[in-house]
């Protein structure tokens, strides 16, 4: 296993000089990382993922930009997308040239935090970047952290609706060995906006790959945010991901999380609301084979009072595969009339597969309604028995129930293309037949 805190403290050290406030930021984050290495199975947040075990003396990290055609790439486009805003990033880093912004500057604009950081959002990008270190106080976010100066800022503009979504593909170039990339990310959705931003990762290549990433996004008064999340690399691609959606004034965001494939994927979803009468929806999606794991970790953050949030996360473990699910609520002192709901169910198919769940509450106010609760179980044996008798197969009659019991969530997704899409992978995993 190699010592990350020396091979990346040479990087560290090359690296372009950025704006005094990015270079501040790095520094602090670096020290951050110094001090408390990768997370470990020590580390009571990351006790079921052994992100640590990953780093091997063969990884590959540069911050140089690649050459892929649009050829190369379009098999990762997603169905019905063909006029989005593609923002495309190879191995962590923006590729302009590969992207498609169909009417950024009117509604909206990309820069990179680095310009961000020295023009009129440069106040922004002081009091917002970096806001996920509170919550996740811990090497890997660090670690990203360090290198933020290589990543890009997103501003919706006040009023402005987005017809279209803004789709980000990651893709890790994979080819000559194990690939490290690490995507960074600051959003502004601004004041009475709406928006939907998509996130899809592929990999090119037959050697490992890890992709950390963390994103950020500020959600204005009166503005309205859509977050779908997609994860569907390989067996052999490995995901780290922090995702903090703060809602500063009165606003809605809808988060979807759907991870159908991957070696260790741990996913960090965190909604912050800091204004009254905020309302968040997080759902997710989680279909394993093989011996795929993927550790899903979401906090609720209600700090005003008046706030409604509905939590739902299902997921489906076969083989030898793992399911992980870590809810926590925390509802402040000063966050009278909150209404927060968590659920938590799971289905194991495989003799070897397990699920690990613990849904949480934190309460300091005393006029709230919050609930949560988990299940773990196996299919309906007499829902089974239905459908066999009616001339099903056991391989399909299984598939049907496995698909209704993910169907709520898919239900979550507006676009009914990407939702077939979503569903059709689904239905091929599940190996069903019409």
């Amino acid at each position: 296993m190699m010592d990350a805190k020396i091979f990346f403290n040479d990087i560290y050290k090359s690296q372009d000089q950025p704006s005094d406030l990015l270079k501040a930021f790095q520094q602090k984050n670096w020290n951050s990382f110094s001090e408390l290495d990768l997370p470990s199975i020590k580390h009571e947040e990351w006790k079921y993922t052994r992100i640590k075990n990953i780093f091997t003396e063969a990884i590959q990290y540069n911050l140089g930009k690649s050459d892929f055609s649009k050829e190369e790439l379009a098999k990762g486009i997603l169905p019905g997308t063909s006029n989005a805003n593609s923002l495309v990033f190879i191995n962590g880093i923006y590729q302009s040239h590969l992207s498609q912004l169909t009417d950024a500057s009117e509604k909206w604009n990309i820069k990179t935090l680095n310009e961000a950081s020295t023009d009129e959002d440069a106040q922004f990008v002081k009091e917002y970047l970096g806001c996920s270190n509170a919550y996740h106080p811990d090497g890997i976010n660090a670690l990203n952290g360090s290198f933020a100066a290589n990543g890009l800022f997103i501003k919706v503009k006040k009023g402005k609706h987005l017809s279209e979504p803004i789709v980000i593909y990651h893709f890790s170039d994979s080819r000559s060995g194990f690939r490290f990339s690490q995507p960074r990310i600051l959003v502004s959705i601004e004041e009475n906006a709406t928006a939907t931003l998509i996130e899809t990762y592929h990999k090119i290549g037959n050697h490992q790959s890890l992709t950390n990433e963390v994103v950020e996004i500020c959600v204005e008064k009166d503005a309205h945010f859509r977050y779908i999340k997609i994860q569907n690399e390989g067996a052999d691609s490995n995901h780290t991901g922090t995702t903090q959606i703060n809602q500063l004034g009165k606003s809605t965001a809808h988060a979807v999380t759907i991870s159908l494939n991957g070696e260790i994927v741990r996913n960090n979803l965190n909604m912050v609301m800091r204004a009254e009468f905020c309302e968040s929806h997080m759902y997710g999606l989680y279909l394993l084979g093989g011996k795929s794991q993927v550790d899903n970790h979401t906090i609720v953050d209600n700090a005003m009072p008046n706030c409604l949030s509905n939590e739902l996360y299902k997921g489906i473990m076969d083989d030898s595969s793992t399911g992980i699910f870590n809810g926590k609520i925390f509802v402040r002192k000063d966050a009278q009339k909150t209404n927060a709901y968590q659920s938590n169910k799971n289905i194991l198919l495989g003799q070897n597969s397990s699920a690990n769940t613990k849904p949480q509450l934190e309460i300091f106010a005393d006029d709230v309604k919050c609930s949560h609760g988990c299940t773990i179980g196996k299919l309906d044996e007499d829902a089974l028995f239905y459908l066999r008798a009616r001339g099903i197969s056991e391989q399909n009659a299984k598939a049907l129930l496995l698909h209704a019991f993910a169907a709520d969530i898919l239900q979550q997704i507006e676009s009914e293309e990407l939702r077939n899409y979503i569903d059709s992978l689904i239905s091929e995993r599940l190996t069903l037949t019409i």
